[in-house]
Parts: C-alpha cells; sequence; structure tokens
C-alpha cells in the first residue's frame, strides 16, 4: 500500500545557518520534485520573512520550521534565566511559524542538545519535572500562535533525558496539552530503538513530522536502515504529514562538529537530495 505522505528536505544539507540568501536554493529543491523545506532557526533575526514567503510562493514550497537548541536554549537548566532566553527563542520561532503558515515548530526543545551525563535519579527526576513545567507553557503559547510542538529524541549521545519513543510519549502525557506532538528521526531511532514498527506505534497519532537519513547520516536507501519496518510502522498510524531528509555538510565546520561529521559523506550534496528523495518517493509508493 502506497503511503500517502509529502517530502522534504532540510537546507542543513547544503548551508548554515538560514539567511537571506538561503531562499538561493528553493528553486533547486523543488527541481528535484521536493514538496516541503525544513528551515531551521539558528538565529531568528537572520530570518527575512518577506523574502522567505516569497521565495516559498514562487518555487511551490511550503515551510517545515524546525528550532537548534544550543547549550543557552536549556529548559532543564538549574538557573530560570536560560529558560526565558529559550521562550524567548521559541516566541520567535513561533512567530515565524505562524507568519509562514507552518502549522508547528519542532525539536528537542526539553533541553539543550549535548548534555549528556550520568546524573542520580534524584537529579533526572528534577530536570524531567523543569522540561514538563517549561513545555506546558511553551505549549500554551504555541496555542496563542495557532501552532503545535513536534519534540523530538535523539540519541544517548547528545541528550540524557529522552533517547527512545516510550520516553517520548511518556513526557507528552506528562505535559498533557493539545499542543504537544511528536516528531520521530529515524537517524536516533536507528541507535536507540530495538523495534523501529514498534516505537512508530508507540508515538501513534501524537506523529506530525518525521525525519529521515541512512544509519550513518547519509542518503536514504544506501545503509542499514530497516526501510519495510518504517513502512509498516507508518502505515500501522495512517501517517500522512511530511517525511523530510535531514542530514548536514561537513563545509559548514561549527554546524558539523556538532553533529560529529569530520569528512563528506556523500559525493555532492545535491547528490545525496536527488538521490535520496529518488529512493523514499519509490519506496513510499510500493
Amino acid at each position: 500500500m502506497a503511503l500517502n505522505v509529502t517530502f522534504g528536505v532540510s537546507t542543513w544539507l547544503w548551508t548554515s545557518p538560514f539567511k537571506r540568501d538561503t531562499i538561493e536554493l528553493f528553486p533547486k529543491i523543488k527541481s528535484y520534485g521536493y514538496d516541503a523545506v525544513e528551515i531551521p532557526v539558528e538565529d531568528p533575526d537572520l530570518i527575512d520573512l518577506d523574502w522567505v514567503k516569497k521565495a516559498l510562493t514562487d518555487n511551490g514550497l511550503k515551510p517545515i520550521i524546525c528550532g537548534a537548541f544550543g547549550p543557552t536554549r536549556d529548559l532543564t537548566h538549574e538557573d530560570p534565566k536560560f529558560h526565558q532566553t529559550c521562550f524567548d527563542y521559541l516566541d520567535a520561532c513561533f512567530q515565524i511559524a505562524a507568519e509562514l503558515g507552518a502549522g508547528f515548530v519542532a525539536g528537542p526543545m526539553y533541553s539543550a542538545v549535548g548534555k549528556a551525563r550520568l546524573v542520580s535519579p534524584e537529579q533526572k527526576k528534577i530536570e524531567w519535572n523543569r522540561a514538563v513545567t517549561n513545555l506546558q507553557k511553551v505549549s500554551k503559547r504555541a496555542g496563542e500562535f495557532g501552532l503545535q510542538i513536534a519534540i523530538e529524541t535523539l540519541n544517548r549521545f547528545e541528550t540524557d533525558l529522552i533517547n527512545t519513543a516510550a520516553e517520548l510519549m511518556q513526557l507528552i502525557q506528562d505535559i498533557n496539552e493539545p499542543q504537544a506532538k511528536a516528531i520521530l528521526d529515524g537517524f536516533h531511532m536507528n541507535i536507540e530503538e530495538p523495534d523501529i514498527e514498534a516505537a512508530i506505534q508507540t508515538v501513534g497519532d501524537k506523529l506530525i513530522h518525521v525525519q529521515v537519513s541512512e544509519n550513518y547520516r547519509g542518503t536514504p536507501g544506501t545503509g542499514q536502515t530497516n526501510w519495510a519496518a518504517w513502512k509498516r510502522g507508518l502505515e500501522a498510524i495512517n501517517y500522512q504529514g511530511a517525511i523530510s531528509i535531514e542530514s548536514f555538510t561537513p563545509n559548514v565546520k561549527e554546524l558539523a562538529g556538532a553533529v560529529c561529521i569530520w569528512k563528506p559523506l556523500v559525493p555532492s550534496q545535491d547528490g545525496f537530495a536527488k538521490e535520496g528523495l529518488e529512493f523514499l518517493k519509490k519506496w513510499a509508493a510500493e
């Protein structure tokens, strides 16, 4: 049975941060056959909404807004000043998403990426409760913009708080706000999930976005990912959202360092985008 989904790609595949001239990628993205473009908001001040809106319209692309959560954007930090920094940043993301007509903002917004430590159960509970309390506030704020939030699991090397679909669902249940939804990223799942199909079904109708690359962050279809399990899982929950390719270029040193990409994964980033989409469209149609 064919999946009824659309396809997107993150501009992180080519560049970082997203700024005014990043929209020059849009015609190419459309020409490859994509329906949507993921816009990572590293610095909201760099995003010229009028230019982005026009470029989206001109190229017939839908926007997907993703957040970036560095050390200062940490909702589990003991200092509330860090929480406020994250609230202010997410407010800017919500404004961008609402203005561009995106339905949600996605990302691992519960904690700073890279905050991965062995902590006591007591400390874990404290940080979990901070994440729940603060994401309740974030969910309500998203609702004021008519938006949802898509919360992402990360692998154990990037966070110690939420690694699996089951943990993500527990967090969403504890938040207990209608705006709190889920995004699943196949790269992280290949590290953390013993059963991809079961993980997708665990999230169920909370799933509003999917990101994919191969197990080694490379082109979909060239690695060890169990694509048949992905297909069964998405069919079982009748997923009808977007599936986006998210990977990175080693040419942007700061971002490459953050995601530990030390060498080119493919001969060409353009080839990555084209061949990855060709594989995904064939896979989804089977």
